[in-house]
């Protein structure tokens, strides 16, 4: 049949070389379909990377699917690139790649691996879609640097939008980006979060993946609603002045038939061995980051997040997956590296470049890895040694504090160096500390039923958490529903228990945790020094008998502290004595254990006097009342 794709091409000898060398980081500029003008005519424009193809076409409805109709020419330059335009072919058609391996039997139809748009699963076509958007945000964008800083405060809400709040009226549907950029975007900012984290955007067909397996990285979920609608919702929190983090997956991706897996009939973004190509955790693919092509497809991804859709962070997930060559293996189930040892070298030049280019590229944004192991560095520059992410998920204060808390009271004296161990090390990195979604699913239940004791004391403990969290040095993230101490277990195919906050517990945890942002944000002491020592000091971490915790948080201005005391049984602790490092009137600004929280209301009213008593290395002290299961923060009275 006649063949009425035209020889045209966007791509230049250079981006060929840069593709080849792995230097392209912007790929979704010239590969993919693009709709352009030729000779006048209006039509789309298609590339595609298939070096083992015998021959590639684009097929749709607008040529019944076949093969024949409009094929694709290889360049001449063995780049393995297929490409050319098709005429009055523009936006809102579907389409997909038929691929004939060469040499084998069949032939393959494949998503585009840069589309911007994909049909709504089942259905797993790609969509010509353009980006053009006219964006909002001119003035958080010239201001990012400052608001997205590592001396700023940093507290996120994690969400999975699929499941945050549904239409229970409308047969329990997700809210559309356009609904979610009204009512998550109001809700965020009311509660005082600086960011939003997105569990995966990017395109994926299992919802029960959550979208960690992805097919289409260069395409938001169209479940809903369109690319301009997302970025419409980006926007919405950056007039609300939030910002943006999405979670990213480079780490691995399905073996969907119409994805990248054996894309031309050959392992082309993958290891062809399973040894390495293989994850045998989640029954997905590994990408072959020595392969130039392959690097320059994810940094270009990287860079398209920012880029396109004004994202302020990218939370980078399973970075320990990808350091290690025997991740979730046993001996001989992986290949040692050139040097014989177990470390990904190809993955590890991949996160030191993609670092490099995001931060060169993108004033202001932030990278942050989730890697739970003690690979060190991860969040020191590349220049350093570093593999250059901005901070790294604390997962040991995680799993410490979690299982500190869940000791019934009695005995967690026996237990206290637990809950200050993390301080051991709470400078190494850049921490973020996070209570994730990972910690409320595959029976874990709950955060609220890991807290011992009855209803109140498991709501106090709750709150208590919270408040050594927001006190501990490190940003933070919350996971969606903790806020209001949800008591399911998340299940991403239904809302949250959004009825709970009409109860007075819930209530309370919600109310803490807008005091405690309101807090942070106000208290530089509990910010500018998150990263460095110059911003903690221990007063006493060593009075296990009375399972009490005491120490200071300091900002970069000499005297600006604030003393925090942590009382981890619920007995109230009339007349504890901790020394003060100047001797001033010192005022309670916070206490978890307030009745508006659905506390006790145990608090130090008034101006507390500091006492010429030499007291833990300090000449002078100060006497409190400790609220039972409760946590106090006290500053100096600037008003004497």
């Amino acid at each position: 049949m006649k063949n009425f794709v035209e020889a045209h091409s966007l791509l230049t000898d250079f981006d060929i070389s840069l593709f080849r060398s792995g230097k392209h980081f912007r790929m979704y500029e010239k590969f993919g379909a693009h709709v352009i003008e030729v000779n006048g005519q209006k039509g789309t424009y298609f590339a595609v990377w298939a070096p083992n193809a015998e021959s590639v076409s684009v097929i749709g409805n607008f040529n019944f699917w076949s093969g024949d109709e409009h094929q694709l020419h290889v360049r001449w330059d063995s780049s393995g690139i297929w490409e050319g335009f098709i005429p009055n072919l523009t936006e809102g058609e579907i389409y997909k790649y038929r691929i004939k391996p060469n040499g084998q039997s069949g032939v393959l139809e494949k998503c585009d691996p840069f589309a911007m748009y994909a049909e709504i699963p089942p259905n797993t076509a790609s969509i010509i879609w353009n980006q053009d958007y006219k964006w909002k945000d001119a003035k958080w964008m010239k201001s990012r640097e400052k608001n997205n800083g590592l001396n700023q405060p940093y507290s996120v809400y994690e969400v999975h939008i699929g499941s945050w709040k549904r239409k229970l009226e409308e047969g329990g549907r997700s809210l559309t980006y356009k609904e979610l950029a009204q009512d998550l975007v109001g809700y965020v900012k009311e509660h005082g979060f600086t960011h939003v984290e997105l569990m995966p955007v990017m395109h994926h067909p299992f919802t029960g993946s959550w979208g960690y397996q992805i097919t289409g990285y260069y395409a938001p979920v169209s479940d809903f609603g369109s690319p301009q609608d997302f970025m419409a919702l980006v926007d919405a929190f950056h007039k609300a002045e939030i910002g943006v983090i999405l979670d990213w997956v480079p780490s691995h991706f399905p073996g969907d038939a119409h994805g990248l897996k054996d894309f031309d009939g050959t392992a082309i973004y993958e290891h062809a061995d399973p040894r390495k190509g293989y994850h045998p955790d989640w029954e997905s693919y590994i990408f072959n980051y020595g392969r130039n092509e392959v690097k320059s497809f994810l940094i270009s991804n990287a860079a398209f997040w920012f880029d396109v859709y004004h994202a302020d962070g990218l939370r980078v997930d399973a970075v320990a997956s990808m350091l290690y060559l025997d991740y979730s293996r046993k001996e001989g189930e992986w290949i040692p590296n050139e040097f014989g040892g177990r470390e990904n070298l190809e993955a590890i030049s991949f996160m030191k470049e993609m670092n490099e280019e995001v931060y060169r590229s993108f004033e202001g944004i932030q990278t942050i890895a989730e890697e739970s192991t003690a690979w060190p560095s991860v969040s020191r520059p590349t220049y350093l040694g570093g593999l250059g992410f901005g901070m790294k998920w604390m997962m040991g204060w995680m799993h410490d504090t979690l299982r500190y808390f869940k000791y019934d009271s009695f005995f967690k004296k026996y237990h206290h160096n637990e809950i200050s161990f993390s301080l051991t090390y709470a400078f190494t990195e850049n921490f973020m500390l996070p209570l994730s979604h990972d910690e409320v699913v595959h029976g874990k239940g709950a955060l609220i039923d890991r807290m011992p004791g009855d209803e109140w004391q498991k709501f106090a403990n709750l709150r208590m958490m919270y408040t050594y969290m927001f006190t501990h040095p490190g940003t933070k993230l919350l996971f969606m529903g903790a806020e209001f101490g949800q008591t399911s277990e998340w299940n991403h195919n239904q809302s949250l228990d959004w009825h709970l906050t009409q109860y007075e517990p819930h209530k309370g945890v919600q109310a803490l945790i807008k005091d405690l942002n309101s807090l942070y944000k106000k208290e530089k002491a509990l910010f500018e020094n998150s990263f460095t020592h110059d911003g903690f000091e221990w007063i006493d971490y060593d009075d296990n008998e009375n399972t009490v915790l005491s120490y200071m948080r300091k900002g970069k201005k000499p005297g600006d502290f604030v003393i925090v005391v942590c009382n981890f049984t619920p007995v109230l602790r009339e007349n504890y004595r901790i020394g003060v490092p100047v001797k001033k009137n010192y005022k309670e600004i916070f206490n978890s254990d307030d009745k508006k929280y659905w506390g006790s209301d145990q608090k130090n009213k008034g101006l507390i006097k500091a006492e010429n008593i030499s007291w833990q290395g300090k000449p002078q002290s100060i006497s409190l009342n400790l609220p039972p299961l409760g946590i106090v923060v006290l500053k100096v009275n600037t008003k004497d």
